[in-house]
């Protein structure tokens, strides 16, 4: 499919045909990365990574583990 690059400000901008868009679920909003790969601009959609307790966990390690960190006394109505 062809499509033409207009003037966006001071930048370029390129247009993403709803099918396209569709196809590799990007919305407006959506984060993109862009890269050059053998002179051709490729567009990657950015999924958001999800987190779980259990996953975070799995990577603690003796070497990235901190010690625990002394704030020193109370100062208002803490308990410690």
């Amino acid at each position: 499919m062809e499509a033409k690059v207009q003037k966006w400000g001071n930048s370029l901008a390129l247009r993403i045909p709803k099918a396209f868009a569709q196809d590799m679920n990007i919305h407006q909003e959506a984060l993109v990365d862009l890269s050059i790969e053998a002179g051709r601009l490729v567009v990657t959609p950015i999924t958001e990574q999800e987190y779980s307790l259990d996953n975070l966990l799995e990577q603690v390690t003796d070497g990235n583990i901190h010690q625990e960190i002394d704030f020193g006394n109370s100062v208002g109505k803490e308990v410690w």
